[in-house]
């Protein structure tokens, strides 16, 4: 190991290679080319071997990152990826879209000691494509049938994760989802450029070779009864995530150019896999040609402004409230759509969309902030300067962030319990809810987070619906919500 590791003194940190700014703007392709295996094994050899690792301590999933960078630094890919895939359902895609600068990278022992941290995210995607490439990523083994069935209502990471988890523990799983393919947000909210559609639909493959059943363009409470569902299953896991998005209460916020960023997101992606979008097809979700305004400061606000750019807008504008170091996004995210031509104006916030006598949009006035005292979440609160300004859109996209829906009501299940957010309430030692028998996690319980943070939550959640089958095995009846 003396000689493969410890190398950050002498190795500086590096990203696999961007593409070109004027070849990828113009594309949904992914924008970060591969490590050559020569230039991963010298990255992974930068990690320290802490003692006490930090990297782990900050990823949710508890990943092994120190043994599986020692893995790869000596060659050993295969052994890398079982290592990566030992506490992780999807490396590849965790490898991707985590916000690696607030999490593992971000308390890398050699980051603080001002080496520059090692490249965790990129190696995990590097040590799952090489795995993929070379035939090592094995088919999900499916456990000894145990005569019981759960339930999983949303294909989303943490679904899609609890699945996996239940079937190799030899329970027949079926996957309830309102799309017409899995994934969710991976693969209706995500842009290509982060994140290759393939990429998700060969891990949903692997989860149907193993004997999952998935049950697309099923909304249930309206396709299918809430409590019909629970009466087919031994036990249920909601992993509906949030979908409902925030409002923008100012004037003019119900023209008809206007747009919550899912519904442009998703058309896109839409488009992308080479579905009929009218919307998209006739302009009203296409930025082609339009001065497009983005209102909000994550993640979800940065797909927007750089799937707006390759969709050809005339020019893109990004309004967020606070300053940059304030904003709840990835400075990675941001850099690539500043290189894209995104213009930010910081310290803004919306005070009214404007439309011409005709109703055609023609501005978003916003008004110049300033930081305030800290808010009670401990962040300095954005206060009105007085003065105000306006920016040219003839499209505005508002990435405000999602709450969850009203699923008592949907479902027409009062009694599933949810808190004053509408996330739903669950026994955080058992993951169940007040129903017996039906689990909840990732999203609709902790509200709008990571994908890491879901895929957890549907691992967790698998072991305790295993746990709760296994106890209740002699009873042999299936699951009545209502009881």
């Amino acid at each position: 190991m003396a000689q493969k590791m410890l190398k950050f003194t002498t190795v500086s940190r590096a990203m696999p290679d961007k593409r070109d700014v004027d070849a990828r703007a113009h594309d949904f392709e992914e924008i970060y080319e591969s490590f050559s295996a020569e230039a991963a094994t010298a990255q992974a050899g930068r990690c320290s071997q802490c003692g006490v690792p930090f990297c782990q301590q900050g990823c949710p999933l508890s990943n092994n990152i120190p043994d599986w960078l020692m893995l790869a630094a000596e060659g050993r890919m295969q052994e890398a990826y079982q290592v990566s895939s030992a506490t992780n359902n999807m490396p590849e895609i965790c490898g991707r879209i985590c916000p690696q600068d607030r999490l593992c990278e971000g308390i890398c022992t050699i980051e603080q000691s001002g080496h520059g941290t090692v490249t965790i995210g990129a190696m995990e995607k590097h040590i799952t494509e090489t795995a993929w490439e070379n035939g090592w990523v094995p088919p999900i083994k499916p456990g000894r049938p145990r005569g019981q069935s759960a339930g999983v209502i949303g294909a989303g990471p943490g679904g899609l994760a609890a699945a996996e988890q239940l079937r190799r523990k030899g329970y027949d799983v079926t996957v309830y989802d309102r799309y017409d393919r899995g994934g969710g947000l991976l693969t209706y909210g995500i842009p290509g450029f982060k994140l290759e559609k393939h990429v998700v639909m060969r891990r949903l493959d692997r989860l149907e070779e193993a004997g999952i059943k998935f049950v697309y363009n099923c909304n249930v409470g309206v396709d299918l009864g809430f409590s019909e569902l629970c009466a087919r299953h031994d036990s249920v896991l909601i992993a509906t995530g949030v979908y409902k998005a925030r409002e923008l209460k100012v004037p003019g916020v119900g023209h008809s150019s206007v747009f919550p960023a899912l519904e442009f997101l998703t058309a896109s992606n839409r488009k992308n896999f080479g579905d009929e979008v009218p919307a998209w097809d006739d302009g009203t979700l296409n930025a082609n040609g339009k001065r497009v305004v983005v209102i909000g400061g994550g993640d979800t606000a940065m797909d927007c402004v750089r799937t707006a750019v390759r969709q050809g807008a005339k020019s893109v504008t990004c309004l967020y409230r606070r300053d940059r170091s304030n904003m709840p996004g990835s400075q990675r995210e941001v850099a690539n759509a500043e290189e894209e031509g995104v213009t930010f104006e910081w310290l803004a916030a919306p005070e009214a969309v404007l439309d011409t006598r005709a109703g055609k949009m023609k501005a978003v006035r916003a008004a110049r902030m300033k930081l305030g005292p800290p808010d009670a979440s401990g962040r300095q609160a954005p206060e009105k300067t007085g003065e105000t300004f306006d920016v040219k859109a003839d499209m505005v996209i508002m990435a405000l962030g999602f709450d969850p829906e009203d699923l008592p009501r949907l479902w027409g299940e009062p009694s599933l319990a949810v808190n004053r957010w509408g996330a739903v309430r669950i026994d955080f030692a058992t993951m169940m809810t007040g129903l017996k028998g039906v689990f909840a996690a990732g999203d609709i319980v902790r509200g709008a987070s990571l994908v890491v943070w879901a895929i957890k939550d549907g691992r967790d959640a698998a072991e305790a619906m295993h746990a709760f089958m296994r106890e209740h095995a002699e009873i042999g009846s299936p699951l009545v919500a209502a009881e």
